[in-house]
């Protein structure tokens, strides 16, 4: 259930008449070309219920891999914090998912059709959509714009700021891994920090994740086994032989699902869940001697614990983790061309079975799925790598909880280029609404957070001030 508050949030699109002379203002699917001079509807989010006077803020956010409306209904800080700034809020739509598709339809059909489906084109997009905000709201001409997102969006965030410093006049990247790429990162400190919050919860917790794997093995090469595994975790579809590696993806993910939104209430981000799910999970996993049926029962109630909170599902299937919100083909194609995020396991400081980072095997996986191949340095290019010193006026926040904080940026380079890091925080829960079970580190963070996009504004005012004409 989403405050009611949220439903003030406008659904409005922005589309361009493709044979008139003001076809150049707005989004065209290729920005950086002049072949392909189509254009293609945009789908944003508005509210303004608080922004009354003229020159007041305008707080951006930068849509992510998924259906705007459910970043918009799980972006509480904006709004929490809307009134005191006399903001109008933007959620803006990233091309490709939800329901801006550049070529409808066809949009996923083949190589071609995705061939604009990066980053660059869709922080392109969000330029060109604040500037015909600024040009057609009455009174925004000279409002400053504040980036905002998390995670993906919060990479989006912070490199809109690098990118159009002239456009936004500060970003708040959280949970924003911009360093989870080639030779910036070890590929090991994912899993290690997922491992990480099971084992705050006892030691048995990590290794009976760790063990279960062999047992799974174990149980499933007979008939019997895939049987009794199939009943245990109430799957929709037996399990058969050469379903194994799948169930055993599933479960890895579970456990990085559950890591991420290790929250300190109840919520519905990616699943229904109770406070701590991950250590409600560990309840069911206590002793890791266990043999293998009853330790992989264990395993069962802290899956289904994930899937099933609610106890209104029927049965649990393979190919499902998260919310259906999410874009997972679009980001899967990126991920297979610029967002190469290299991932390794050893099964030592993490509780995953042993998987080294392969680029030509990961490269021809892409080529068969795509018919495109990854650029593993890409994103370090064009983004600037760990040599980001030069920008301002960016704050990047992270939870010592969230595995994704392992490529984020938690020391400040500077008094303008701001690392935050939230004791007890996991994925981006600095954006989330107030709650009354927020630890205070999150509080603490969402204050100076606030702090400085007030800042960020009265620069952009004293400046407009001393840039203004006068006369003699």
């Amino acid at each position: 259930m989403f405050p009611s508050h949220i439903s003030a949030c406008k659904v409005m699109s922005l589309r361009t008449p493709s044979s008139t002379a003001i076809l150049q203002d707005f989004d065209f699917i290729d920005h950086f070309g002049f072949f392909e001079d189509g254009t293609f509807k945009q789908r944003y989010l508005v509210n303004d219920q608080h922004w009354h006077e003229e020159g007041n803020p305008i707080l951006f956010y930068t849509g992510n891999e998924g259906d705007i409306t459910w970043f918009c209904n799980n972006t509480g800080f904006m709004w929490d914090v809307a009134e005191e700034l006399g903001a109008m809020l933007v959620f803006a739509e990233h091309r490709y998912y939800g329901e801006s598709m550049p070529f409808g339809q066809d949009s996923y059909k083949d190589a071609k059709h995705l061939n604009y489906l990066t980053s660059e084109q869709a922080l392109a997009d969000f330029a060109v959509l604040i500037r015909e905000l600024k040009k057609t709201v009455p009174g925004a001409q000279d409002s400053p714009v504040v980036a905002i997102g998390g995670s993906y969006g919060g990479m989006l965030s912070a490199w809109m700021r690098m990118k159009y410093p002239n456009v936004v006049v500060g970003a708040l990247a959280a949970s924003a891994p911009i360093w989870q790429f080639t030779d910036m990162v070890p590929c090991s400190v994912f899993y290690k920090i997922v491992t990480e919050g099971f084992s705050r919860n006892g030691a048995d917790c990590s290794d009976s994740i760790r063990k279960s794997w062999s047992a799974v093995d174990n149980v499933s090469s007979t008939e019997g086994g895939l049987k009794w595994l199939s009943n245990e975790f109430s799957l929709c579809s037996p399990l058969e032989k050469e379903d194994v590696l799948v169930f055993k993806a599933w479960l890895q993910e579970t456990w990085v699902n559950l890591a991420m939104v290790n929250y300190p209430y109840e919520a519905n981000f990616l699943q229904p869940l109770p406070r701590w799910p991950v250590q409600v999970a560990c309840t069911y996993l206590q002793d890791s001697s266990l043999p293998d049926a009853p330790l992989l029962q264990g395993i069962s109630k802290a899956v289904k614990m994930y899937y099933n909170y609610t106890g209104n599902t029927q049965c649990l299937r393979i190919s499902e983790t998260a919310t259906g919100n999410l874009g997972y083909l679009g980001w899967y194609y990126q991920a297979c061309t610029e967002m190469v995020m290299p991932m390794c396991t050893d099964g030592v400081q993490d509780m995953f079975e042993p998987q080294s980072w392969d680029f030509e095997a990961f490269s021809e996986e892409c080529y068969g799925r795509f018919g495109a191949r990854p650029r593993a340095q890409w994103a370090g290019t064009v983004y600037g790598g760990k040599d980001i010193g030069s920008h301002s006026n960016i704050v990047f926040s992270n939870g010592n909880l969230d595995p994704w904080s392992g490529g984020g940026v938690t020391q400040s380079f500077s008094s303008n280029l701001v690392a935050v890091v939230i004791q007890d925080g996991a994925h981006h829960l600095d954006l989330r609404f107030n709650n009354n079970y927020d630890p205070s580190s999150v509080l603490k963070a969402r204050a100076l957070e606030l702090k400085y996009i007030k800042m960020w504004i009265e620069q952009h005012s004293l400046s407009n001030k001393a840039a203004a004409p006068c006369c003699l």
